[in-house]
């Protein structure tokens, strides 16, 4: 007699495929999420590295902005109007400046999240850092400053006073890079391409820039915005005298510079910078990382710090000092709400 088979029909069949399956993802699951789980735990990020990629982007979005104007082929157009009522500029240095820095940092670091004040709907820039620090950043900054990459927010700003680029006001004209994290500013780079020069602050590590010897803040030289100003002199006048003197100049990442020791002869100086209206994170956070690297402070007009984590905006307005009582200056301050300035 022929030996008894075993017969499954197809549903059987797929039965036991199933059973096979469920044994399988059990036996394995619990594995691969667990190191899964260890890789996330992994992804740290050197903020030596951080800060001279930084340097990079700002330097290499810097030659776009500068190519451009140079060839005068700037393709101007506007976003529309701000709440004051100025011609919001977008040209194509923004816009070749935001493809190669935005690029550049996402390749290299693609898990951090970074913010542009342009969002180009193009192809992305191949490009990946070489990962060569500068010999300035090897001279201060030892390494080893390793951070998960979920706390990193960075912020950057192509081409920092448009409207100036557009008039040819070169020396106004920035692009910069802010690495926050936990939404504390952390690292600053503030870069003029028309000079080469580049500003860059690592909190609680070093920079290589100074503070001016001294400043005064009894009868300050106050800086503001030339296009975006609102009541920003009645304001000053209020707080500081009518005769305080008031510099409008473009480009928040100029104004932070303007109380630094000058880099140029072209380079404004001042005692205080202060905004009264609304303001993007990524014009402002470079230059607070700088201030606060050198022991200076950017605050709200009531002296609130600002969170360089979530939505983009600020609201608050801004005042920024260095080697002062910042608290001292807040409370000579007149009462300020957002929607009247």
């Amino acid at each position: 007699m022929a030996p008894m088979g075993i017969r499954l029909s197809p549903l059987g069949i797929a039965v036991f495929c199933l059973l096979g399956v469920g044994v399988i993802y059990h036996l394995y699951a619990g594995v691969l999420s667990s190191r899964i789980a260890s890789f996330r735990q992994k992804r740290t990020v050197d903020l030596r590295e951080l800060l001279a990629l930084s340097m990079e982007a700002a330097v290499q979005g810097g030659r776009e902005v500068k190519r451009i104007r140079e060839d005068n082929t700037l393709e101007e157009k506007s976003k529309g109007k701000t709440k004051e009522g100025a011609s919001e500029k977008l040209t194509l240095g923004d816009l070749n400046s935001h493809r190669k820095m935005f690029y550049l940092i996402k390749n290299t670091y693609p898990e951090i999240q970074v913010n542009s004040e342009e969002q180009a709907n193009a192809e992305g820039e191949a490009t990946v850092w070489t990962h060569i620090i500068p010999e300035e950043i090897l001279a201060k900054i030892s390494g080893g400053k390793e951070v998960p990459a979920e706390s990193i927010t960075v912020w950057i700003d192509p081409l920092d006073a448009t409207q100036e680029y557009t008039e040819n006001l070169q020396k106004y004209v920035t692009t910069m890079v802010c690495v926050a994290v936990d939404g504390d500013p952390v690292i600053g780079v503030i870069h003029k391409p028309f000079t080469g020069y580049t500003a860059w602050g690592f909190v609680g590590e070093g920079s290589n820039v100074v503070p001016r010897a001294s400043y005064n803040t009894n009868f300050p030289k106050v800086i503001v915005s030339r296009s975006h100003s609102g009541k920003v002199k009645s304001f000053v006048q209020v707080a500081f005298g009518n005769n305080t003197e008031i510099i409008p100049a473009g480009g928040a990442g100029y104004k932070v510079l303007a109380l630094l020791d000058p880099t140029d002869e072209e380079q404004d100086t001042a005692d205080i910078y202060i905004h009264v209206t609304y303001i993007k994170k990524w014009d402002i956070c470079a230059g607070d990382a700088i201030l606060r690297s050198l022991g200076g402070e950017m605050t709200t007009l009531k002296g609130e710090q600002i969170d360089y984590s979530g939505t983009e905006e600020n609201k608050g307005g801004l005042l920024a000092s260095i080697k002062t009582d910042h608290e001292a200056l807040v409370k000579r301050l007149p009462p300020w709400e957002e929607n009247k300035q």
